[in-house]
């Protein structure tokens, strides 16, 4: 490896820490405490997100599951095509798109509005449709992608993981789950190997 690729490799790891620190004080902010609110009452949770977004959102969703919050990702193409039909007016969906337009979104947008539910943003961009149109908005503070280029979802995708990885640690006090209960989900692998021993 050159030392131009050292550079960049270093850079990149400092950029993306630098993003995860931009987030210090959002779980003391009156948005933070909505959605955690919002998501630990609601009877099911959708997310929806295109490209690296669509990545976080979905992983999102599998770590609700993993709490037992009812949740699903939701891909902007399959939701346009009927899948908004599982979203309820007591439903959350949680969107993300760091500029806030993504053409794909506007749709899900319009029927979120259209069904009453309840929309969580989580983007940079707070003067967009998306933050416009929702009822809670999390902010995100980005500095720079963290690849040479600056186009890549690199820091932002860090970010965006880091903010919903805040909410579960939120939600699980929030509702009181338990290792007992994530033992009794999560029998497989290493982890489930560890939780069948438990007595917590």
């Amino acid at each position: 490896m050159n030392s131009t690729a050292m550079e960049a490799a270093c850079a990149s790891i400092e950029i993306e820490t630098r993003a995860v620190c931009g987030l210090e004080g959002i779980e003391r902010s009156e948005a933070f405490g909505q959605a955690v609110d919002a998501l630990a009452a609601c009877p099911r949770i959708m997310t929806c997100a295109s490209g690296s977004s669509g990545i976080a959102a979905r992983k999102f969703a599998h770590t609700l599951c993993c709490i037992e919050r009812g949740a699903m990702f939701m891909p902007p193409g399959e939701a346009v095509h009927g899948g908004l039909g599982g979203l309820k007016t007591e439903d959350v969906m949680v969107m993300v798109s760091r500029g806030g337009k993504t053409a794909e979104l506007m749709p899900v947008i319009d029927v979120c509005r259209k069904k009453g539910a309840t929309l969580i943003a989580v983007t940079e961009n707070l003067n967009s449709i998306l933050a416009q149109a929702a009822a809670i908005v999390l902010p995100l503070r980005i500095e720079r992608e963290s690849d040479p280029l600056d186009t890549m979802a690199t820091s932002s995708f860090i970010a965006t993981i880091a903010l919903f990885d805040a909410l579960i640690a939120a939600l699980i006090e929030q509702t009181g789950f338990t290792r007992a209960q994530f033992g009794l989900i999560h029998p497989g692998g290493a982890v489930g190997e560890e939780l069948s021993g438990d007595g917590s």
